[in-house]
C-alpha cells in the first residue's frame, strides 16, 4: 500500500472510474447492483478507485477484482477507519478531506455513486459541483435510493439546469447495462457520436 498516488495507478489502467456508496447497503438488491457495476467497469479496464472499506465500497470492489481490475482505495492520512476490504491491491492516504476529494475527482473519467450515509451524501454532491463547475465528468447515480434522493435535490432545487450550468453530465442508471453506453461515450467516443440517438 501506498501514500500519494499509487505507483501502479494510470500505466496499468488507462480509465478511471470512481464509486461512491455506504458502508451499510440499502438492500441484497442494491449491493447485487454494485457488484455488477464493478464487473462491468474492470471488463473493459477501468481502474475502480473507492473509499476501500466494507458495505457497496466492498461489493463494487469485489466485482472488480473478480474480472481482474484494479482496485485502489483513497482514505485519509492518520484517520483509523478499519482494515480495508480484502479486494484492494492499492491504496492513497491523503492529508485531507479536501485533498480526497480531489485525488478521486480530477483525474476520473467516470463518477458512479449510489446510496450510502452522510459520508457518501458529501462525496455525491461534491462530484455534481465539481462537474457542473470545473470538469464535466459523467456522474452516474445507481440504483433506487440514490435516485430517490436525486428526484429530492431536483424537486426542492438543489440541483437544476441552466444557461450556464447544464446537467448533461449527469445520468441515472438502474442496472449495469444502462452504465455500458456512458461508459461506451468515454471509451469510444467517435463511434457513440455517430450512432442513433436512443
Amino acid at each position: 500500500m501506498t501514500s500519494g498516488t499509487p505507483a501502479s495507478g494510470r500505466e496499468s489502467h488507462n480509465r478511471r472510474a470512481v464509486f461512491f456508496g455506504g458502508c451499510v447497503p440499502a438492500s441484497p438488491q442494491e449491493e447485487n447492483l454494485a457488484h455488477t457495476i464493478g464487473t462491468a467497469l474492470a471488463q473493459v479496464e477501468f481502474a475502480l478507485w473507492h473509499g476501500g472499506y466494507n458495505g457497496l465500497m466492498e461489493q463494487a470492489a469485489r466485482g472488480a477484482a473478480e474480472a481482474g481490475g484494479q482496485v485502489v482505495a483513497v482514505t485519509l492520512d492518520g484517520v483509523d477507519w478499519g482494515e480495508f476490504n480484502p479486494y484492494v491491491n492499492d491504496a492513497t492516504r491523503q492529508p485531507s478531506m479536501g485533498a480526497r476529494l480531489h485525488t478521486f475527482l480530477d483525474d476520473a473519467d467516470l463518477v458512479v455513486a449510489m446510496a450510502g450515509g452522510v459520508g457518501t451524501l458529501h462525496e455525491l454532491t461534491a462530484a455534481l459541483w465539481y462537474a457542473g463547475n470545473i470538469r464535466p465528468v459523467p456522474v452516474a447515480v445507481a440504483g433506487p435510493t440514490a435516485r430517490r434522493l436525486l428526484d429530492f435535490l431536483r424537486a426542492h432545487q438543489w440541483i437544476y439546469a441552466s444557461p450556464t450550468r447544464p446537467l448533461d453530465f449527469l445520468h441515472e442508471v438502474s442496472s449495469a447495462d444502462e452504465l455500458r453506453p456512458i461508459v461506451a461515450a468515454i471509451t469510444d467516443p467517435v463511434a457513440t457520436a455517430g450512432s442513433p440517438a436512443r
